[in-house]
């Protein structure tokens, strides 16, 4: 289990609609049946993305990963309702705003929006409260909360969000978890999404998202029934200390009790959160979990990209950033075609690992910074800068 780090900054947000306009300004800126004899077409490769932070820097920081990926597409946008009072976790107008505009520049684009069930999410409840709002949501009484959110959703033309609902229910970390009450929570799970499904124009798709392994509560104690899940996530992070990525496949309640569980269900698989953690700048593991990943096929897979678990935004990986970059390089949802039958093997070659520069934006040569501030500049996602020769021009 892991908390966002960009999501414990609570004290900016009443600052989401500047914060918004000066963002979106710089992201405006920025089949038929196979004949007999024919062999198959190949499948698409998975949808990905990265979580590069819950605010409006997000969604500007896209293009910088997809260019430094050498153009490759990425299709998954991933965000976090912030889980501290019931009006945000309804989706506080605009912060969900430049997200839906992400999204529908793209008809294939894909908006993953993880949703706490319960407020004060992130506060350390205890399991006795946490037992009775599990009931009292069981009972209904949060049902309007999430119908406002799945109103507010339509109406910004994204209906068909991909929902990580109560993610990591099987830690212990939220107020939104299963263990003191499975019962409960399953029915309060079955409740969120009866009521979500009943707002006209809607289209969502409910992602039930345990953390790997057993945690406090086998997460399949949790599991609320075929009816309201649509994929069958995981997050899953390269812990604990000394695990190697064969047990993390093979421990109970793993990767590969985790895509067995979704085929006996009918269910697609996900990764909303994956990354490094415990053990550090991991390159055998960023290989092995990106094959795993084009093996299963997930619907989506989205990398935690900061420290301690990112690749783009985190210097601290070096070599698990270059296996990362060198497999996903310039990488689209089109097909790898498949190599002509020639007699002789025909070896694929790989592409040369890039070298990994720094994610921070340089200015030009004729171009001097300006000091705006750390907090101007935390939403710009980096320095402004003004150009030398403006007086030439002016004349």
């Amino acid at each position: 289990m892991v908390v966002r780090q960009s999501r414990t900054r609570t004290g900016r947000r009443p600052a989401y609609a500047a914060a918004a306009a000066i963002a979106a300004a710089a992201f405006l800126a920025a089949g038929p049946g196979v004949a007999v004899g024919e062999p198959a077409a190949p499948e698409p490769t998975p949808a990905f993305g990265a979580y590069l932070d819950y605010g409006p820097r997000g969604v500007a920081r896209m293009a910088a990963l997809s260019h430094w990926l050498g153009d490759a597409e990425l299709r998954v946008g991933h965000t976090y309702l912030p889980g501290d009072r019931w009006s945000n976790i309804e989706g506080a107008p605009g912060f969900l705003d430049v997200w839906a505009d992400w999204r529908t520049r793209e008809a294939d684009r894909m908006l993953v929006l993880n949703v706490p069930m319960m407020e004060r999410n992130e506060e350390h409840v205890g399991d006795d409260e946490v037992r009775e709002l599990l009931r009292q949501g069981a009972a209904g009484r949060f049902d309007h909360h999430f119908r406002a959110l799945a109103e507010r959703l339509v109406a910004l033309k994204v209906p068909d969000t991909v929902l990580v609902l109560g993610w990591e229910m099987n830690g212990t970390t939220y107020t939104h978890r299963c263990g003191p009450d499975p019962e409960a929570w399953k029915t309060y799970w079955n409740r969120i999404v009866t009521t979500m499904r009943a707002v006209p124009g809607q289209k969502f798709r409910f992602d039930f998202a345990p953390s790997r392994g057993r945690d406090a509560v086998p997460w399949t104690q949790c599991y609320p029934g075929d009816d309201t899940v649509d994929i069958v996530g995981m997050d899953s992070y390269d812990q604990p200390r000394g695990m190697s990525f064969d047990e993390q496949v093979k421990e109970p309640y793993g990767l590969q009790a985790h895509v067995d569980f979704a085929k006996a269900h009918g269910k697609p698989v996900s990764y909303p959160e994956w990354g490094l953690f415990r053990n550090g700048d991991n390159a055998a593991y960023m290989r092995r979990m990106l094959a795993w990943m084009d093996e299963h096929k997930p619907v989506y897979n989205t990398v935690t990209d900061y420290c301690p678990h990112g690749v783009w935004q985190c210097d601290d990986n070096p070599r698990s950033t270059a296996v990362y970059r060198s497999v996903l390089f310039g990488r689209t949802e089109e097909p790898v075609p498949t190599a002509p039958e020639t007699g002789a093997p025909v070896t694929p070659t790989a592409p040369p690992v890039p070298s990994v520069p720094s994610t921070a934006p340089e200015p030009g040569a004729d171009c001097s910074p300006l000091e705006l501030g750390d907090w101007v500049e935390h939403w710009l996602g980096g320095k402004l800068c003004m150009r030398l020769d403006w007086y030439s021009r002016a004349e």
